[in-house]
């Protein structure tokens, strides 16, 4: 695992107990923004079994959520840190449709014909490099026609916007309840953050191949970026 992979993965496992909780409130537009790609696979699957690799999943909050939406034949949930996929497997405890491994996204061998592959909020941890080979390896996963959808936090396009993006997302979340110590803790997590602009991440997406590579929802600093193997 790489150092910061491992830095990332230690932060969050401090947090991996409330981190389901803390979702709603430090995401402004939660529900369209993890709603958004899963209404498109369910558009394009119409009813199809579907094989599911979930990147940086976390405690499997949008591997959920793709249960709940989707006909997942077999879902497989991918992050570094042991104590948020703890949460994941409590989540799905007895569902033989899902496994899980603890690898680094940077490194680790994503296999091969996946019909959807989903990240949510954990991508733009990585380098810009490490993001356009994750984006290339990601194309080659995939089965022809496959979908890739990123539910992410982008940057703002000039220093300006991006302090736009901040002051409003901090205000935001105070809107929605978020005490002292919940933005605390939020902003240690964002200590990792290395965050690319949307239409930076739209070009490498078509770089690494992808076509209908669209950003079909945008709220601030949060954002979808999907495209079709």
């Amino acid at each position: 695992m790489t150092d910061t992979t491992a830095a990332t993965s230690g932060t969050f496992s401090k947090y991996a107990q409330v981190y389901d909780a803390d979702r709603r409130p430090l995401v402004p537009g939660y529900d369209a923004l993890y709603g958004t790609g899963l209404r498109l696979i369910a558009d394009e699957a119409q009813g199809r079994p579907l094989r599911v690799l979930d990147l940086g999943a976390g405690t499997g909050l949008f591997s959920g959520m793709a249960l709940e939406a989707l006909n997942v034949s077999a879902l497989h949930l991918v992050d570094a840190s042991d104590a948020m996929l703890n949460g994941a497997r409590q989540r799905f405890a007895g569902d033989a449709r899902v496994s899980y491994a603890l690898d680094d996204l940077v490194t680790m061998d994503l296999g091969s014909g996946w019909d959807v592959v989903l990240s949510a909020l954990a991508i733009h941890h990585l380098s810009d490099d490490d993001k356009r080979n994750l984006y290339a390896r990601i194309h080659k996963a995939l089965v022809p026609g496959g979908r890739f959808v990123n539910a992410e936090q982008v940057a703002g396009p000039t220093p300006d916007q991006e302090d736009r993006y901040i002051r409003f997302w901090t205000a935001d979340v105070r809107a929605a309840g978020v005490d002292d110590a919940g933005l605390a803790a939020s902003l240690d997590r964002q200590r990792h953050d290395r965050c690319a602009t949307d239409t930076a991440q739209l070009d490498w997406l078509r770089a690494a191949g992808f076509s209908e590579v669209d950003c079909p929802f945008k709220l601030w600093r949060f954002a979808v970026l999907t495209g079709r193997a």
